[in-house]
């Protein structure tokens, strides 16, 4: 015979049951709300490589292109190159000669402090110049030394 303790037994476990049933339930749906994540963004993620694919394919051609174009003028200039004679080089400019250098004094009141007298070809050269008279800081003392300060 079956008892009341068997019985009570009987209905603890299928309340443990359901309650498993129930979480394993929730788990489920929770699983299942994840995958659908997950596939949209393996959806995005197919998108985004099928696409760096394609651009990946069109810098490809156009880098074989540009390179190709550029062969083709490499042969171009090579192929011009032996055809022509070599162009004689051009004579480097003439070279400006070198000034004279300043001429010290002794600062007297009848002569400069330097003078720099150009030649006549650098007569209208506007860096070149005449310190003139030196009548504020002299560059030299009376007693014929440099004055640096």
């Amino acid at each position: 015979m079956v008892t009341l303790d068997q019985i009570k037994l009987l209905e603890a476990k299928v309340a443990r049951t359901i309650e498993i049933v129930n979480q394993v339930t929730g788990e489920n749906s929770y699983l299942k709300g994840k995958l659908e994540t997950y596939q949209k963004r393996i959806d995005e993620l197919e998108v985004l490589i099928q696409r760096f694919k394609e651009d990946q394919g069109r810098i490809e051609e156009g880098i074989m292109s540009t390179l190709d174009r550029l062969n083709k003028f490499e042969e171009a200039v090579e192929g011009g190159a032996r055809e022509e004679p070599p162009a004689a080089e051009e004579p480097p400019p003439a070279k400006r000669p070198e000034p004279e250098p300043l001429h010290i004094v002794a600062n007297d009141d009848t002569a400069p402090a330097a003078a720099y007298i150009p030649a006549e070809e650098d007569a209208d050269d506007p860096l070149i110049f005449d310190e003139g008279d030196d009548t504020g800081d002299a560059a030299l003392s009376n007693n014929s030394e440099l004055d640096i300060f």
